[in-house]
């Protein structure tokens, strides 16, 4: 159940109390010393042999292998391909979850690494090269990791720790985009129960970030990631001459009209002083030569913005100013909206209780970022059940210049190893000083 905004915060500022003076385990650096070779040696595994959203069968076989070799309770199938592990602590505690996405991206890998991936799936029935282009075979290989350490110490272990490996975070390769009745991703799973069975009390995230050092963690209380929307414009004219467009009605010009207006929606109909939005046209479609108007030309693209307020204001007018427009230019136009994911937002009590838990994963590395950063999660999905924190992991080696760092999603972005390390800490540290309101903290 999502807290009250009162109560969460009363709840946290008791746990921020107590943890400012959180000391750490004296067993933690060793026993993640000790799994460090295994994480790298997963990670390039998994790397290596990516799959694509709700393809990730060989991936979730090997995360439920390491599971049960550990001696934590494994529901396969969640979601589709995700995977749930279950280890109770040996001491009194709440119930935590850890959250890890497993898919790939179709993008063909250029970064030569020696464990690049050479991969090919199948998406909507088309071939295409699958990479790790944003890191998820590292968060896979990192909460692995955090399972082995504390399964290994489950006897220090407080409460239960839920481990969700989760397919789809990017999109389903076998799910059009637009298509509405699709349950996917974080929406499955938790359609599945991943957080009730047990009941979960808070969730955790690890991100790596190209662009930022490795072995540095970055936090932002409240709104941290965009929501997303994606949508897609059908314009529908009638085809004739391009000598005579008066005997035909032009859908592209209607469809230029249209990508004019939706930037409107931003600059002259949301109140930005309550964050910000961005409309974006990344594809269109239409025509087949120089001499004909089409009789369709399709349009897509994606939304984003970083208030709840302005995502509704978008998606409430959107549809009057393209049939306007439509209106206007004699078309038709049938707009579709794919709802992804929601603004990604930190509970803020609970950010600012586990500072010092993320201190002891990196310390002296931890940065409160001043701004929400523009991607988008569905992490966000879970977060609007439970409290929620997600953070972010520097992913470049800190002597490269940060700005020249390949991005996430690029055919050239690629992880340090050498952060893998502080992001098994850093879950650990998640659940050693979590102080729920079970321990009678709160």
């Amino acid at each position: 159940m999502k807290f009250p905004a009162p109560l969460g915060l009363a709840i946290f500022a008791a746990m921020a109390s107590t943890l400012c003076n959180a000391a750490d385990a004296p067993w933690v650096n060793p026993a993640v010393t000790a799994a460090s070779a295994q994480v790298i040696d997963l990670r390039h595994s998994i790397h290596q042999h990516p799959e694509l959203g709700n393809m990730e069968v060989q991936t979730s076989v090997l995360v439920a292998q390491q599971l049960k070799s550990w001696g934590i309770e494994v529901r396969t199938g969640v979601g589709k391909t995700g995977v749930v592990g279950v280890l109770r602590g040996g001491k009194p505690g709440a119930v935590v979850a850890l959250r890890a996405d497993m898919d790939a991206l179709p993008v063909k890998e250029m970064t030569g690494l020696p464990f690049a991936s050479k991969a090919e799936g199948v998406r909507l029935g088309k071939t295409v090269p699958v990479m790790h282009a944003c890191g998820h075979d590292a968060h896979t290989a990192m909460l692995l990791g955090a399972a082995r350490v504390l399964a290994e110490h489950r006897e220090d272990v407080p409460g239960t720790v839920v481990f969700l490996f989760q397919p789809a975070e990017e999109g389903a390769a076998d799910v059009d985009d637009f298509d509405t009745h699709a349950v996917i991703g974080a929406k499955a799973m938790i359609r599945d129960g991943a957080l009730d069975s047990p009941k979960v009390e808070a969730v955790f995230g690890v991100h790596v970030m190209s662009g930022y050092p490795s072995g540095h963690l970055y936090y932002k209380p409240g709104t941290a990631l965009n929501s997303a929307d994606d949508f897609r414009i059908t314009v529908n004219g009638k085809q004739t001459h391009g000598s005579a467009p008066w005997t035909g009605v032009d859908p592209i010009v209607a469809s230029e009209k249209i990508v004019d207006g939706l930037q409107t929606l931003v600059s002259r109909r949301i109140d930005l002083t309550k964050g910000m939005g961005v409309i974006s046209v990344g594809s269109i479609n239409g025509g087949t030569t120089t001499n004909i108007i089409p009789e369709t030309v399709t349009l897509s693209g994606t939304i984003r913005t970083n208030s709840a307020d302005i995502r509704d204001t978008i998606l409430a007018k959107m549809p009057t100013l393209v049939s306007g427009i439509a209106s206007a230019y004699e078309v038709k136009a049938d707009l579709e909206v794919m709802h992804y994911a929601p603004v990604t937002t930190n509970n803020p009590g609970l950010t600012e209780a586990m500072v010092p838990a993320l201190e002891l994963a990196a310390p002296g590395k931890v940065e409160r970022l001043p701004a929400s950063l523009s991607p988008s999660e569905d992490f966000s999905l879970y977060a609007e059940k439970v409290p929620g924190l997600f953070v972010f992991l520097g992913a470049t080696p800190e002597g490269q210049d940060m700005n020249k760092a390949a991005p996430n999603h690029s055919p050239y972005f690629s992880v340090d190893d050498g952060t893998l390390t502080t992001g098994v800490k850093a879950y650990v540290q998640f659940v050693l000083n979590y102080v729920g309101r079970v321990t009678g903290k709160s």
